[in-house]
């Protein structure tokens, strides 16, 4: 199930986080009292990538981003503003959710 598609900004690949959206928060637990979780995401060559979900403590909205490995998959993929990333997320009968983190590339302008 997808949990995200974004267009990549210029901070998303330069500030070392991903901005995310709060209507995307549901795929995540995060425990109480805490305003960060850690996951692994496997991209297309089932590569695993540690990544974190961050909210704010602070304010009337979350705001929450993704940190942790996301500088270097950016750099790895050679990711740039206007490109997209995806993530998905596939709950298994014990209750493992599996996420995966697909980037595709910008082309001529589309």
């Amino acid at each position: 199930m997808e949990v995200m598609a974004k267009l990549l900004s210029g901070s998303d690949t330069t500030n070392k986080r991903l901005e995310f959206p709060t209507k995307s928060l549901w795929a995540f637990s995060l425990p109480a009292g805490q305003n960060s979780v850690e996951f692994d995401a496997l991209d297309m060559l089932d590569q695993p990538w540690r990544l974190k979900i961050s909210v704010r403590n602070k304010g009337r909205y979350p705001k929450p981003w993704i940190s942790g490995q996301w500088s270097i998959y950016v750099h790895q993929k050679k990711l740039r503003q206007g490109d997209r990333v995806t993530l998905t997320v596939h709950e298994q009968e014990n209750g493992v959710k599996n996420y995966r983190i697909i980037a595709e590339r910008k082309h001529f302008g589309f």
